[in-house]
C-alpha cells in the first residue's frame, strides 16, 4: 500500500495540458501508468469550462518533468525496458496500486506520487512525520543549494550545501575565482572524494555544451596538469547535457557509508547563471517544484542574497543635461514621453553590451560592466558610451522637429574602472546592484563634469585597454588656439587643469581634481577590430 499524502498545495495538470505540452499521445500516457513510470490520476470533473468530456484524469505537475525525462532517453536509443530499470534505480517509479480515486473527493483527494524512502533516512511512517508538501523559498530550502554563475563559480550558497556537499564556507571566500566550483572539488580530495567524483562528472556535462576539450583549462585559473588530465579523461566519459530553463535530472549521491545525500537534481538556467537544488525524491520535491515554478520571483530572490564580491567592472552614469529647465519648459506629460523615449532609446544598447542597472542617486542612468573570464568589458563600456551618444542625435532630431525648439538634448557620460565589494540592495520590488567605494563616484563627477554629451574617462581605464583595443579608439583632450579647436590625439589633462573658472571652487570637483582624464571621441573604423 502506498504512503498517505495530502495534496493540499500540490500543482496539478489535466491529461488534455500533458498531451498537449509534452506531444506524447493518450495511448502513450496510458502506457506509461501502466508500466508504472506515472501515478495514477485522479478522475474528476473538469474545471476547465470549455472541456466537454464528463470526467477528467488530473496528475501532479510534476510528471511534466518526468515524461521529458523518458523522451530524452528514447531519444538516446533506450528501450523501454532499460528506462523503466533505470528509472526504478533512481528511486522514481510510483506506485500505481491503490484504486482510482473518485470525483467527489476534490480538495481532500490522497494520491502517492513519491519515490520509495530512502534507506539513508528515515520516511514519514518512519518519524511520523507529515509528509505535505512543503511550501520552501530560496532562504529555506531544505536541501543542497547553490548558484552557479557562467564561469562556475558559486555566486550563492546555502548552508546545507557548504556542509553537506562540499564541506567549504564560501562565504569566507571574497574572490570569485576562488569560489569556483572545480577548482573546490578537485582540490582537497581526500575528504568525500566518491560525492566530489560525481559532482565534476554531473557539472561537466553542463561545461561540454560550451566548452570544447582543448579549452578545459579555461574553466578556472592556476589549473595543474594533474588537474586537467583528470578533467578530459571524464570529459571523454560523461554526455553534454542541453540546458532547459527548469529540468530535473536523477543523480545519486551516496558516500561510502551508504549515507544518501541527494537523488535528483533540480536545476533553472536564466542568464546569470544556473540554480542547482539537490534533493530526495521521497522529500520536499513538491515544495522545490512549484518554488521553481515562479520563475521570477526566485531570480529575484537569488539576486538579493548573492554573495558580496571584490569585481573588477567599469561603471557608466550619464545625466542629461539642462534637465531641470527641460522639465520647467515642457507639459508633464510630454516630459515624462520625453525621459521614457531615452530609457528606451538606450535600454536595448546597455543590454546589448552586458549592462546591469544599477543604483544611483541623482535622476541620470548608472551601468554597470563587469569583468569575467575573456570578456571585454572597459571597450564594451566605451562601445556602449558610443552608441548611446548615436542613438541620443537621433532623438534629439525627432524631438526638435516636433517642437521646433532650440533645445539640445545630451546625455553627458563619464565612465571608470576600478575593484570594489559589488552587491545588492534590496530596493521593493526592484533588484538594485551597487558597488562601494570611490570608482561609481568618480564617474559620477566625470558626467558631471561632461558637456554636450562629451563621453569622459579616466586615464588609468585607457591603460588598462589592450593595444588593440586602444587603436580603435580615438582619443584625447581637446585645446582652444584663437578660434581653432585642436583636438590633441592620445593626451590625458587633470581635471583642475580642465574646469570652467565657475567650476574650479566646485566641492563636486574637489575630490578629483588631480584625476587624469581623457575624452572618448569616436571610434576608428579599424579593419579587423573588436565587433560587438
Amino acid at each position: 500500500m502506498m504512503n498517505d499524502r495530502a495534496t493540499q498545495g500540490t500543482r496539478w495538470i489535466s491529461s488534455l495540458d500533458i498531451i498537449n505540452k509534452t506531444g506524447i499521445s493518450r495511448a502513450t500516457l496510458n502506457n506509461y501508468i501502466k508500466m508504472n513510470l506515472l501515478p495514477r490520476p485522479i478522475v474528476k470533473k473538469p474545471e476547465e469550462t470549455d472541456v466537454r468530456a464528463r470526467m477528467l484524469g488530473y496528475f501532479p505537475e510534476s510528471v511534466i518533468d518526468l515524461i521529458l525525462q523518458i523522451k530524452e532517453m528514447k531519444n538516446k536509443g533506450f528501450t523501454m525496458d532499460t528506462i523503466s530499470e533505470r528509472l526504478n534505480h533512481a528511486g522514481v517509479i510510483r506506485a500505481a496500486e491503490e484504486p482510482v480515486i473518485p470525483d467527489e473527493i476534490k480538495t481532500n483527494s490522497e494520491v502517492n506520487h513519491e519515490a520509495p524512502p530512502s534507506k539513508s533516512r528515515p520516511s514519514s511512517a518512519d518519524d511520523g512525520s507529515p509528509r505535505n508538501p512543503l511550501k520552501v523559498t530560496i532562504s529555506d530550502i531544505p536541501c543542497p543549494a547553490y548558484l552557479l554563475n557562467n564561469n562556475f563559480e558559486i555566486d550563492w550558497v546555502n548552508q546545507e550545501a557548504e556542509k553537506t556537499l562540499f564541506r567549504k564556507d564560501f562565504h569566507a571566500m571574497k574572490e570569485p575565482a576562488e569560489r569556483n566550483i572545480f577548482s573546490q572539488l578537485l582540490r582537497n580530495r581526500g575528504e568525500k572524494e566518491q560525492i566530489k567524483d560525481r559532482l565534476v562528472d554531473f557539472h561537466l556535462r553542463f561545461v561540454k555544451e560550451r566548452i570544447g576539450k582543448l579549452d578545459l583549462d579555461r574553466l578556472y585559473d592556476g589549473m595543474t596538469s594533474l588537474e586537467k588530465q583528470l578533467l578530459e579523461a571524464k570529459y571523454d566519459a560523461v554526455d553534454p547535457l542541453h540546458r532547459s530553463s527548469v529540468h530535473k535530472i536523477y543523480l545519486d549521491l551516496s558516500d561510502h557509508s551508504g549515507m544518501r545525500l541527494s537523488d535528483c537534481v533540480y536545476f533553472m538556467v536564466f542568464r546569470e547563471g544556473t540554480l542547482f537544488i539537490h534533493a530526495l525524491e521521497a522529500n520536499h520535491t513538491d515544495g522545490i517544484a512549484n518554488l521553481l515554478s515562479s520563475r521570477t520571483s526566485v531570480i529575484n530572490d537569488l539576486l538579493r542574497q548573492r554573495m558580496p564580491t571584490l569585481v573588477s567592472f567599469c561603471v557608466l552614469v550619464a545625466d542629461l543635461q539642462n534637465s531641470v529647465r527641460i522639465c520647467a519648459e515642457l507639459p508633464p506629460e510630454e516630459y515624462f514621453e520625453l525621459i521614457n523615449q531615452i530609457w528606451a532609446c538606450v535600454e536595448g544598447t546597455f543590454k546589448r553590451y552586458y549592462g546591469t542597472y544599477g543604483k544611483h542617486t541623482g535622476d541620470g542612468l548608472l551601468y554597470y560592466f563587469l569583468k569575467e573570464r575573456d570578456n571585454q568589458y572597459m571597450i564594451n563600456a566605451i562601445s556602449c558610451a558610443l552608441e548611446i551618444r548615436e542613438n541620443i542625435k537621433k532623438l534629439n532630431m525627432d524631438w526638435k522637429m516636433r517642437k521646433g525648439w532650440f533645445n539640445e538634448l545630451y546625455l553627458n557620460i563619464g565612465i571608470n574602472e576600478g575593484q570594489e565589494y559589488f552587491g545588492t540592495i534590496p530596493s521593493s520590488p526592484n533588484i538594485e546592484f551597487t558597488a562601494l567605494g570611490d570608482t561609481v563616484n568618480y564617474a559620477g563627477r566625470l558626467s558631471d563634469f561632461s558637456r554636450f554629451g562629451a563621453i569622459w574617462t579616466t586615464k588609468n581605464l585607457i591603460n588598462k585597454l589592450s593595444m588593440e583595443d586602444r587603436a580603435i579608439i580615438r582619443y584625447g583632450i581637446r585645446h582652444r588656439e584663437h578660434e581653432r579647436e585642436i583636438l590633441i590625439e592620445n593626451s590625458f589633462a587633470r581635471v583642475m587643469d580642465m574646469a570652467l573658472p565657475d567650476h574650479q571652487n566646485s566641492s563636486k570637483f574637489m575630490d578629483i581634481a588631480t584625476l587624469a582624464i581623457t575624452e572618448i571621441v569616436e571610434r576608428r573604423q579599424v579593419p579587423g577590430s573588436f565587433a560587438s
